[in-house]
């Protein structure tokens, strides 16, 4: 009895053996039986609306920083906890100008239809959109600790992108972003009015 049991349990082992070597061999030879798939099911995009655009996208500005922030652990070494990441920032900033905020007050016609004068809205910043494609990271400096975090989990790069977009926000706050999107909007409107025979004066806030 004990004899056939054990003749049953080798039986059972070496099964098991013979099939763990197909499978080593299958998988050897680019052959796997346990090969996963992937089949997409999602349902066609559908166009839910149209908006109205009443802003005059009138200059873009393309903008790069470099990023080079230290995350440190007190009273730990370097060495043994913290990194140093030096990260790529590239985007850009679009400067519009909001046409719909024009009031009467800020388009007056001459009585012949044949001049006018025009007082634009101050052009606004839209937020930066940071280009993933071109943004990477340069360089990292990590202790053991976090080169141990990293393998196990995606390291968390949200702090860096919202740093990157206030860095680039601020450039473009004081760049000729604004100036050139002024410029550019004047000299769309002067063709258009232009093109209707019609002569354009702009005022400035200091105008009256």
């Amino acid at each position: 009895m004990i004899a056939k049991l054990f003749k049953g349990v080798v039986l059972v082992v070496v099964g098991a053996l013979v099939a763990l070597g197909g499978l080593l061999a299958a998988n050897t030879f680019g052959f796997s039986p346990f090969q996963a798939s992937q089949v997409d099911r999602s349902q066609p995009v559908l166009l839910k609306s149209i908006q109205d655009i009443s802003q005059y996208h009138a200059a873009v500005g393309n903008f790069e920083a470099v990023l080079d922030v230290e995350n440190d652990v007190a009273w730990v070494p370097g060495i043994i906890a913290g990194r140093r990441t030096l990260y790529v920032a590239a985007g850009t900033v679009n400067a519009h100008v909001n046409l719909a905020g024009l009031a009467d007050t800020d388009l007056k016609m001459s009585p012949d239809g044949k001049s006018a004068t025009v007082r634009l809205p101050e052009p606004k910043l839209d937020k930066p959109n940071l280009n993933f494609d071109r943004s990477y990271i340069y360089d990292q400096n990590r202790g053991i600790v976090d080169r141990i975090v990293d393998a196990i989990e995606t390291p968390q790069q949200a702090e860096l992108f919202e740093l990157a977009e206030t860095k680039l926000a601020a450039a473009a706050e004081e760049s000729e972003l604004r100036k050139q999107a002024a410029e550019n909007t004047k000299a769309m409107l002067t063709g258009m009015f232009g093109s209707l025979g019609v002569h354009v004066t702009f005022l400035d806030d200091a105008s009256g």
